[in-house]
């Protein structure tokens, strides 16, 4: 068995089995295939585990007992791999079983069983003592397989210093990906600084990034420090690259290639150590073919590429942005809405060509128009009407519907007030088999409760309908009962303005 300490720098195998001699066999073919392994019987399992702190995956072999069954089952971020395993069926069900070695021993299948093992650990949660409930993440909302992979390669590249090129369309978050990247990686105490390549002026961007001395043109009277110095030890953040100007881009290769540059007016170099994390909405390779961007700075840029999804291509994560977009709000200006189940089945079938950035503008209008109220898919602006708002009917449990009657029905209403006329109390009497209607009296034969309250309801409504010319807003004051609740009951009994 190889020593511990001499593999230690290297991911290592755990095999486990009280079989010596299959055991054995096992570790020539590892041996054969150039992986380092440890082997261990089913009682030393724990205690091997504890001292090894760079482990790949664990081959069971034999019968397995239940306190193996337990460490399966308490190690979830370790792959195990069985081997002539005599119960597989008390390991079912548990996602870090990997598969199963063949017998006799399959050379292809151990190595694509070693790379899967690869794989799940490149799955797995980076530090999630330190990201997983981290603020970082917040920003990048959604639990959308598109947004997954995102969050996994910022995790992947964020360590690194690699140059990062963030493509997707306007309004998809390149900047909440750039700023995550930046706060994951081992710059996060320096500054992020960005620039919107596209913004300023062409004759200006050089001196925007790279400052300019004292006398250096008309108007530059003192020294000023550029992006690139002011990100020392950061990250510089260059939005909208494909917007740059020819001269600058050149400008800008030699800087990645030299990692040098000189103020405008001076002669100086000074030393750029800086991580450039680039993005653009464009197709730059197409831009390439017009002549419009350099071939090689593409490729200085383009070595670990990230791609936003738009939000049309992850509807499932309307829900989500939704809720935090309105607690950002909230929070900000101490107002909300809420929007009904149909309001947001409405909004997932939107294209969203202004993808996140068109959701918030949306969100902000709300909150002007309809604050602290419930919008609805007739409150929406006509094109995010997707669903016909004149075919809602909410559907409520029938003891929350009775529940409400009664709270809306009884609720300030006094029949036997002394100032209600005898012709208010005729038009509220509702006739049931001769009996009078009184509220507070049970007819001998009794009464259907429901019919009873659905009836009384429809008369309260069509009175306070009535008595208003059918302005909803007044009647539902009346009855103490909001608008877009007074117009589900309208079109639930069908009351509509006499023509």
């Amino acid at each position: 068995m190889p020593n511990i300490s001499s593999t230690q720098r290297h991911k290592k195998i755990f095999i486990v089995d009280n079989d010596s001699a299959r055991a054995h066999q096992m570790e020539i073919v590892l041996a054969f295939v150039g992986e380092h392994f440890i082997q261990c019987s089913q009682d030393e399992i724990t205690k091997e585990f504890t001292i090894s702190e760079h482990l790949l995956m664990v081959i069971l072999a034999g019968e397995i007992p239940l306190t193996t069954v337990d460490f399966v089952k308490n190690n979830p971020k370790i792959p195990f791999i069985l081997h002539d395993v005599l119960d597989a069926s008390s390991l079912n069900g548990y996602m870090n079983v990997i598969g199963c070695l063949s017998t006799p021993l399959n050379y292809a299948q151990l190595t694509e069983l070693v790379h899967h093992c690869h794989q799940y650990h490149n799955k797995l949660p980076r530090g999630v003592g330190r990201f997983g409930d981290s603020i970082l993440f917040r920003s990048l909302v959604g639990a959308s397989k598109p947004m997954n992979e995102v969050r996994f390669l910022i995790e992947q590249v964020a360590k690194t210093p690699a140059t990062v090129l963030v493509l997707g369309e306007s309004g998809t978050g390149k900047e909440v990906v750039a700023r995550n990247i930046h706060n994951l990686s081992d710059r996060a105490k320096g500054a992020f600084v960005p620039v919107n390549c596209g913004a300023i002026p062409a004759e200006l961007l050089e001196s925007e990034l790279f400052g300019h001395e004292k006398g250096a043109f008309t108007g530059a009277i003192s020294t000023r420090k550029g992006r690139f110095e002011l990100a020392e030890g950061g990250t510089l953040f260059l939005d909208e690259i494909g917007d740059m100007p020819q001269p600058m881009q050149v400008k800008l290769l030699r800087v990645l290639q030299e990692r040098t540059f000189e103020r405008v007016g001076g002669s100086k170099s000074l030393k750029a150590d800086v991580r450039i994390i680039a993005a653009t909405h464009q197709n730059l390779e197409d831009m390439i073919t017009t002549g419009d961007f350099r071939e090689d700075l593409f490729y200085r840029l383009n070595v670990f590429p990230i791609e936003t999804p738009a939000l049309r291509e992850r509807k499932e994560d309307i829900p989500l942005l939704l809720k935090e977009l309105l607690t950002r709000f909230e929070h900000e200006q101490g107002r909300t809405v809420r929007f009904t189940e149909k309001a947001t089945e409405s909004l997932m079938e939107h294209p969203w060509a202004g993808n996140v950035r068109e959701l918030s503008n949306l969100i902000e209008r709300m909150l002007i128009m309809y604050s602290d109220q419930i919008v609805d898919v007739a409150e929406l602006p006509h094109k995010y009407q997707h669903i016909d708002a004149e075919e809602y009917t909410p559907e409520y449990p029938e003891e929350l519907q009775e529940q409400d009657a009664i709270n809306e029905l009884f609720a300030g209403f006094d029949y036997d007030d002394d100032e209600t006329d005898e012709k208010e109390r005729d038009e509220l009497a509702i006739d049931n088999n001769n009996t009078s209607a009184n509220t507070n009296i049970l007819p001998n034969e009794g009464l259907n409760l429901k019919e009873h309250l659905a009836e009384l309801e429809i008369s309260l409504i069509s009175q306070s309908l009535t008595k208003h010319d059918y302005v909803v807003a007044r009647a539902a004051e009346t009855l103490g009962m909001r608008r877009t609740t007074l117009v589900e009951k309208m079109r639930k009994y069908n009351l509509q303005k006499p023509t």
